[in-house]
């Protein structure tokens, strides 16, 4: 772990380094202080030499100053480091996410993945500047003290260096405690994370069904569990602290002890305690350091463990090392045996699905909800790969493919579109980024909101809420296909693209799509006998297999599972 902690200081070497340098130079001048003020107690006063005072007073001021100028260079420059650091880390992160796939997404709160990407990755910053940091001052200081105290009384120094070890000891051994029970308050505040972000998108639901007071104990039970685990890492803290304090006070103690039984003797002389006084003054704030940094480090320990949790999650669909980028697609599609479930523990999704696409043809998929039908087309993109079987483009594997190339060329319209929270000119313009405002009004036309974006007083400024909340489920379905139409790919998929419309605006859609889809692969999955009569062939489909298949006119002449859902109105 420290490995990999460690190799994102490496593009910030230079920051590092000026850290680190500016550290022990500060320390060194700390240092100095106690021996300057020894020899100024001890020589210069009992000599009165009024221009040595002066000078060696000048002296400790020009340390002082020295001082906080090193310092505002440390805190400044460290921290610039550390949310450097901070933000090549989110940048990882976030790119990672990006190449997972839906079956992690399937299993994971999006509340966790937020809590990683902001709380933990801030605790990981503020541990990647202060705790080498920490560590190298502490270091300077405790050691370069003990040198001089050495060098004023062996004896003295030595008795006080018994305590060190203990103190140390300590915070190993709770370091790893203390590790562990904050580990379990960051799972905790993913948990809230997760709840509240789960009630706020679900607020009209929630609102509608009056369940404020369901939603309001729920919270409250993850948000006791969260006080618990923090209230237990305090208690460990506290423990932690208290020993450390006592131990502290007993080696001011042992010095003072030590040290008026030395005078007492004659073996030391009591300028040479109050130096000794002025190094402990130094000593133990580098311990407050090192105590402090027990606890920053376990806290990010805890943090990073969890930010390597995510980066080190293998994506279950990749790309092999000699995948295929076609240099042009016709759109043929195949599959052959295909069974696929999304867990191995679960029901089995597609059983044994066999069909042919020609280049240009249109097909339809029916069949009653729940029968496989948007599992089949989510094989098509790579999104799941099946268990068995095997789904062609053009006679190439899907798995043999480059998977950007692959979604490039399909186009896919869902029934439950997903609008960004941003103008309605940028979602549109998603499915082709680099459009120009004439393609983005063309296929705005082309998907019959050209008319109702124009009315609207900031046009294609317009911001259409999270998830297109300002948006009607009939709006956002012709911005989702309005994309589409701008990407323009080879193979289209509409998973009940048009169900949200109503039979006026359904009558425009479907002679937009037929003209969008000549010429292309299209798969067409819907419930409007409108919408799928035109297709070249039809699959119904029933609890995961294709039980019917021909033209809407020979399926109603078998008198079977598709006219049952004909009679039914299913279509």
């Amino acid at each position: 772990m420290l490995k990999r902690f460690a190799a994102y200081y490496k593009p910030h070497r230079f920051l590092f380094l000026l850290d680190m340098f500016v550290a022990v130079l500060a320390s060194g001048l700390s240092i100095t202080v106690p021996r300057i003020t020894h020899r100024l107690l001890g020589i210069h006063i009992p000599a009165r030499d009024a221009k040595a005072i002066g000078l060696t007073l000048g002296l400790i001021l020009f340390v002082y100053v020295a001082g906080a100028s090193l310092t505002f260079i440390r805190i400044k420059w460290g921290h610039i480091m550390g949310v450097r650091m901070e933000t090549d880390m989110r940048a990882d992160f976030f790119s990672h996410l990006q190449k997972l796939s839906f079956r992690y997404y399937d299993n994971i709160k999006t509340g966790h993945l937020m809590s990683r990407i902001t709380g933990d990755l801030e605790n990981i910053a503020e541990v990647a500047h202060h705790a080498p940091e920490d560590l190298l001052i502490s270091l300077c200081m405790v050691i370069g003290s003990y040198i001089f105290m050495f060098l004023l009384n062996p004896t003295l120094a030595a008795l006080s260096l018994v305590l060190l070890p203990l103190i140390l000891l300590w915070g190993i051994l709770q370091g790893k405690e203390l590790k562990s029970r904050f580990r379990t308050v960051r799972a905790r505040i993913a948990d809230i994370n997760a709840v509240v972000e789960n009630t706020v998108q679900g607020i009209r639901e929630v609102q509608s069904y009056a369940n404020e007071n369901l939603e309001i104990t729920r919270f409250q039970t993850t948000n006791r569990n969260f006080r618990s685990a923090k209230e237990a890492a305090y208690d460990r803290m506290a423990r932690f602290h208290s020993v450390i304090g006592c131990l502290r006070e007993l080696y001011y103690f042992v010095i003072i002890a030590g040290g008026a039984w030395l005078i007492y003797r004659g073996a030391m002389a009591p300028v040479d305690l109050v130096a000794f006084l002025l190094y402990v003054s130094i000593i133990l704030p580098p311990i407050d350091r090192l105590i402090g940094f027990v606890e920053q480090y376990s806290q990010g320990a805890a943090a990073f463990e969890r930010f390597l949790e995510i980066m080190d999650e293998e994506p279950d669909i990749q790309d092999c090392a000699d995948a295929v980028t076609p240099a042009s697609i016709s759109g043929r599609i195949e599959l052959q045996g295909i069974s696929f479930r999304y867990e191995a523990d679960k029901d089995i999704v597609l059983d044994g699905i066999a069909l042919t696409i020609e280049p240009g043809q249109t097909v339809a998929l029916v069949g009653e909800s729940g029968a496989g039908k948007s599992s089949l087309v989510s094989l098509l993109p790579r999104f799941y790969e099946p268990q068995t079987g095997a789904v062609l483009i053009d006679g190439y594997p899907v798995h043999r493919l480059s998977s950007h190339w692959l979604r490039e060329n399909i186009g896919l319209v869902q029934q439950s579109p997903f609008l960004f929270d941003t103008s309605l000119r940028e979602n549109i313009a998603y499915g082709k980024p680099e459009a120009t405002e004439e393609q983005i009004r063309a296929a705005a036309k082309l998907a019959h909101i050209l008319d109702f974006i124009d009315s609207l007083p900031e046009g294609f400024d317009t911001l259409v809420g999270e998830r297109g909340v300002k948006l009607s489920g009939g709006q956002k379905q012709r911005v989702a296909i309005a994309r589409v139409f701008l990407k323009d790919p080879p193979i289209l998929i509409f998973d009940e693209a048009t169900s949200a419309l109503d039979s006026e605006t359904d009558a425009l859609i479907q002679a937009s799509m037929k003209a969008l889809c000549a010429g292309r692969t299209s798969i067409i999955i819907a419930h409007r006998l409108s919408t799928v009569r035109e297709a070249d062939r039809l699959y119904a489909m029933k609890n995961g297999r294709i039980v019917e298949q021909g033209s809407h006119a020979e399926l109603l002449a078998l008198n079977g599972y598709y006219r049952e859902l004909y009679e039914r109105n299913l279509l």
